[in-house]
């Protein structure tokens, strides 16, 4: 038994923010944001888009992608949940019109895709589920301060989904083995440390009034995180082509989470991958968190650069900090622009 990607889709909000529209209220340019980070613009969500409503959006398309209607179990990653309680799974779950399913979030910021197709494994494996509707949606910019010009330029907001299903491993679609990994010892490199219990707890119960208005915002380490997604990426995606049985020449397409093109880049130069077995698409997006990884695979897919019986490396690196790597070969599926 194995499980097996069969649908795919995506989605992204329509208002674009250049690396031009973000120098006029930061003390930054275009080229010094492009040169550090790959990105040229980003999207951002407006009033009417939230997690939720991305995720309803990027999931439609990838059930349509699929040719189903339903899913035994909806599962969305997200570090941007619109509210602390409840989940958004069971809502977006109900407005898909999907029914009393098993539904819930699951948390591992940019990991979280690579998290998310392991869990669903699970679910899939325990029998719990024969298929599973797995979404990263992401609206973090509203959770960066937007005057902090180390991480402002950064982020983006979209979605992508995958449908997933029960099926033999030699199949296309098929994830191979997984690797996963984190250090929580090094939490504090990329958190943001208000809006939980432990700040709650720390001031006494007595609330927002109490907490550093900065606290409310993500905090980036820059220099440590760099070195420590380089290692980890590197070291999780060879652990993951060892348990495939695949090396480094074997693979079409090295799919990495996109947090820094220089990351990227890096990674694949350890890896002895060339370069345009690279995908990126970090200058119109940004980064998208969990959403990072299905909106790249829905890029390429759409465009036709990523075909059937193609080998492909996932791999992505997060907060937590977290990791993880899988493979599979690419099966016959069709993917919607999202543009």
């Amino acid at each position: 038994m194995a499980t097996v990607l069969m649908g795919i889709g995506g989605f992204l909000p329509p208002l674009s923010v250049t690396n031009d529209d973000l120098s006029r209220t930061l003390d930054t340019t275009d080229e010094w944001i492009r040169t550090r980070t790959g990105i040229q613009e980003r999207r951002f969500v407006s009033q009417g888009l939230s997690t939720g409503s991305m995720a309803v959006a990027a999931g439609e398309r990838a059930l349509r992608s699929a040719d189903v209607s339903g899913a035994d179990a909806v599962v969305v990653a997200t570090t941007s949940p619109e509210r602390l309680c409840p989940a958004v799974a069971p809502e977006v779950a109900s407005r898909l019109g999907l029914g009393p399913l098993a539904a819930f979030d699951l948390t591992s910021a940019c990991s979280g895709f690579l998290y998310g197709l392991a869990t669903a494994s699970g679910l899939i494996a325990a029998g719990t589920a024969d298929t599973v509707l797995f979404i990263g949606s992401e609206a973090f910019t509203t959770l960066v301060d937007p005057l902090d010009r180390s991480t402002a330029p950064i982020f983006g907001d979209g979605a992508g989904a995958v449908v997933l299903r029960r099926g033999a491993p030699d199949e296309p679609g098929a994830l191979g083995p997984f690797d996963l990994g984190s250090d929580g010892a090094l939490a504090d490199l990329l958190a943001i440390p208000a809006g939980g219990s432990r700040q709650r707890s720390a001031d006494g119960g007595l609330g927002h009034g109490t907490v550093p208005t900065g606290d409310w915002y993500l905090r980036m380490e820059g220099r440590p995180l760099y070195t420590q997604a380089v290692e980890r990426m590197t070291q999780s995606a060879r652990a993951a082509l060892k348990r495939t049985d695949w090396s480094a020449a074997d693979v079409d397409w090295f799919v990495g989470h996109q947090a820094n093109i220089r990351i990227v880049r890096a990674v694949a130069e350890e890896l002895e991958l060339p370069g345009e077995r690279v995908a990126v698409n970090i200058d119109r997006v940004g980064n998208t968190l969990a959403a990072s990884v299905p909106l790249l695979l829905n890029d390429y897919a759409a465009r036709g650069e990523l075909k059937a019986g193609q080998r492909v490396l996932l791999c992505a690196f997060g907060a937590g900090l977290s990791w993880g790597s899988t493979t599979l070969v690419w099966p016959e599926i069709q993917a919607e622009p999202v543009d």
